[in-house]
This record gives structure tokens, sequence and C-alpha cells, in this order.
């Protein structure tokens, strides 16, 4: 993922701007054209409709691959097409590797095979890995019969992990010197190419047998004497990762030690690809994705995908949703009988459950965020769950009273100021002990912690609030 500041965000959001109006504008001619009766007709039509492609097309070509990403997702599926239609075949497999999974189903859908594997032509081993997965198996064949016997190699190691392992992920671009030679042979070594590896900081030291020893640096390279060996200048405390670790922890890795790249490893230590700074900024947005979403309990989705696939996607937590409103329902019809003797009640209620909510949302975020950067353990869960306990009983007792005075001024009665106050002190217990203990046990069961987190919290912080306020006033005010 191509890395933008602010200004460059600007330049991106303007050049998106400029593509809807040249579609518009597409449009709106053709159409005008199509409505004209003239001679030669079909002719007039079809330059027309050349020279407002052509425009957008010079356009699409001044963009870097991932920008014209950026526009596939922002556009409905019409204009995506069309534009998709316009982009250089040369840039198809990058951009392909670009975009979302939802809309990178959408294309390949409008692709032909031969296009297909065109595309994937200008791709490394590393690169095919991702997209290979979603391909047919008569492309995917297609494919693995173009290649050259080591990159086949390369390409069935990397498929051979799992998508949150690092081995799916490394590059087998990369650079490799001895140790016994010095500083001037590495120098005249790196002169030979034309250009190093995207993101090389550092220079793997290894043996006969490709056993990691080290790692140089490209900056100690450049200032030591050109006399010394490698095995003087070399680091040995070196970061490493194996194939089967999991990427995000070596995304935490990368931003904790302030990597650029890093070798991977086999269980003999022998160097079979390496980790780049720019694979793990992926890994980190894909997370980041994919956690706001698994909150509300969805899935990853094209935004302009159809409504038939869109609904399918929120089916799922929605019937969740729908029995735990029943269930809350059912909870205030029980004291039916309350509410009709004190109206006041259901003025109320909404409070209590609301603020709840709110309560159990702080906790659940903070839950799933540790359980992210890995601060949270058994040793110390219990310690956690006694803070957050703690603080639930401190704030209902500060704000659990501000609402029961506030109950008192507005319906006189005392008893029902204690009332709040002593069912908000047991709501934000409930929520707080909800907000740790959901995430818990959703990664003990191997499962996302966030995935339908936030709906789980609402429905009980709403049950469990209507029954401890309507029940409190069940027993002291009737």
């Amino acid at each position: 993922m191509t890395i933008v500041t602010r200004k460059q965000q600007e330049s991106l959001q303007e050049s998106l701007q400029q593509v809807v109006r040249l579609l518009d504008r597409h449009r709106v001619v053709e159409d005008m054209v199509h409505r004209q009766d003239m001679a030669k007709h079909e002719l007039v039509e079809q330059l027309v409709h050349k020279q407002n492609l052509v425009e957008l097309q010079k356009k699409l070509a001044s963009l870097h691959p991932a920008d014209v990403a950026h526009i596939l997702e922002a556009l409905p599926l019409f204009d995506r097409l069309l534009v998709w239609e316009l982009v250089k075949s040369e840039y198809d497999g990058e951009i392909l590797l670009e975009v979302s999974d939802a809309v990178r189903e959408s294309l390949l859908a409008d692709m032909e095979n031969y296009e297909i594997i065109a595309a994937a032509e200008h791709l490394d081993a590393d690169e095919l890995a991702d997209l290979v997965p979603d391909l047919s198996s008569e492309v995917r064949s297609e494919l693995l019969g173009g290649l050259d016997d080591e990159e086949r190699a390369q390409l069935q190691s990397a498929l051979s992990y799992t998508d949150d392992e690092v081995g799916s992920l490394m590059d087998f671009e990369m650079v490799t010197i001895r140790d016994d030679v010095t500083l001037e042979v590495v120098l005249r070594y790196l002169r030979r190419f034309d250009e190093l590896p995207n993101h090389t900081d550092k220079l793997f030291v290894v043996d006969h047998e490709q056993t990691l020893k080290g790692v140089l640096a490209i900056n100690r390279l450049l200032v030591s004497d050109p006399d010394l060996t490698v095995h003087d200048a070399m680091a040995t405390d070196v970061v490493t990762f194996h194939g089967h670790d999991d990427v995000g922890d070596a995304a935490q890795a990368f931003e904790r030690y302030d990597l650029v790249s890093a070798p991977v490893v086999d269980s003999n230590h022998k160097v079979i690809g390496r980790l780049t700074v720019d694979m793990m900024v992926d890994v980190i947005r894909e997370e980041s994705d994919a956690e706001v979403l698994s909150l509300a309990g969805l899935k990853e989705e094209d935004l302009f995908s159809s409504v038939w696939k869109s609904a399918k996607n929120r089916w799922p937590w929605l019937a969740v949703n729908i029995c735990t409103a029943f269930i809350a329902s059912r909870v205030i019809g029980a004291f039916e009988e309350t509410i009709t003797h004190l109206v006041a009640l259901a003025a109320l209620m909404p409070i209590v459950s609301g603020i709840g909510g709110n309560t159990g949302t702080q906790t659940i975020t903070l839950i799933i965020r540790g359980l992210a950067l890995g601060q949270i353990n058994p040793s110390n869960s219990g310690r956690l769950i006694g803070k957050e306990v703690g603080i639930a009983l401190l704030n209902g007792l500060v704000w659990g009273s501000v609402l029961g005075v506030i109950a008192w001024l507005l319906y006189r009665q005392v008893s029902l100021g204690v009332v709040m106050m002593a069912a908000m002190m047991l709501n934000l217990l409930v929520a707080a002990l909800v907000g740790i203990l959901v995430p818990l046990t959703m990664q003990k069961l191997g499962r996302d912690p966030a995935y339908g987190s936030s709906v789980l919290l609402t429905a009980t912080t709403d049950s469990m609030g209507f029954f401890i306020f309507l029940g409190l006033a069940s027993v002291f005010l009737m």
C-alpha cells in the first residue's frame, strides 16, 4: 500500500472528482448524440464516444495504480467496469492487488481468462499468491504452467500458508551475502544490480546452506572501512520471523522495533523470504477495517455491491437483534403493571439502558484493543476485571446519584431517585462485565474478539437495564 501525505490525499480526492466529472460528461454527451436524428448517426456517436473516453484514459494513465484502485472502489459498479476497461493492461495486476477483496471479485468477474492471465504475468510469485485464491481452477492451472521452476516453487511455498500466517506475505526478492568477504566486495557485488529490491535497508548474511548468521545494514556498509569483513561489520541480534507466525504479531513487531525489512526463516533457521514494511502497513489497515466491521457483526462488502448481496451480509446479526429485541420487549411486558402504576418509569428506563450501553462500549473497545496489541493475557485478566468493576461502581455511584437527584426533582419522589441510582450502578456493573467477558470468550473460542461484540453488548445492557430498573421499582415503589 502506498502511504500518502495530506496534500497527496487531497490530490487523490481531486483526481476522483475529475474522473467522476468525465464520466458524467461522457454520459450526457453520448445521450445527446444518441437522441439526434442525423446522417451517419452511428459514426458520429462512435467518434464522440471515443473522444470522451480518450480523455478519461489519459487521466487514468497519469495515476499510480494504488490511486486507480482507490477510484475504482469509490465508483458504482457500472462506472467501475467502464473505468477498468480503460486502464492500461500492464497495470491490471497491480491494481487487482490494491483493491479490496470484494471489489476484486467484481473486476475479475468482468475479465476473460486471457485478460486475467495477461495481468498476472506482470506479478512476482509472492504477489501472485495473493491473487491466485480468487481465480478459477482453469486460470490457476494455466498460470502455474507459465511459470519457471523457481517461480512455481516460490508460489507453492507461499500458498502453503494460511492468510493469517507470515509465510503468505513474504517476499522472495532479497540480497544475501557471505560473512567471509570484505565490504568492498559487497559494494562491487551490489553495483551489478540494476536496482535493489524495494525496502532493502539491510543485506542478509548467510552461509553455504542459506542459514542466517546476521544482517548488514546498508548505512553501515556505506560508512565503514571497505577493507572490513562482513563478519566484523554485521549485526547478529536480528529480529526474525517464521513462516507460521501470526501476521498481526509480525505487524506489531515492525512497529515496536521500527523495522523496514526482516528475514523469514524455516525451522532450521534457513532464510526462505523476507517481510517488508509496506506489507505490514497493509496488514494493519486490513485488521483495522475488519475490526470496525466486526464490531457491528459485518464482513467486508463492496460499498456498491447489489442490494441482495449487501442484505445477505447483514442478515446474521439482524436475526440476532430481532431475538434480543423480543427478549427486551418481554422483560418490559413482565413489568407492565408496574409501569402502569408509575408512568415515570417509562420515561426513565431508556436512560438506564442507554448509559449502560455507552459504558459497555468504552470497556469493550479498550479490551479489544488490548487483545489486538497482545497486552491482555490470563495472568492479568483477573486484575483487569477487578479494575473495570471498580470503575463501573464508581461511575455508577457518581452519575447514578446525579440521575437520582434529577429524577427526584422531576417527580418529587425520593424512593424513585434511590431506585434510579441503584439501577444505574448495577447496570454499569453488568455492562463492564459484558464488555470484558464477551471479547475474552470469543478469543478463547478462537473467534475474532470484535466480531458481533457490540451487538451482544447492546442486547445485554438493554435487557438487563430494563430488568434491573423495573425489578427494583416493583420491589421498592409498589
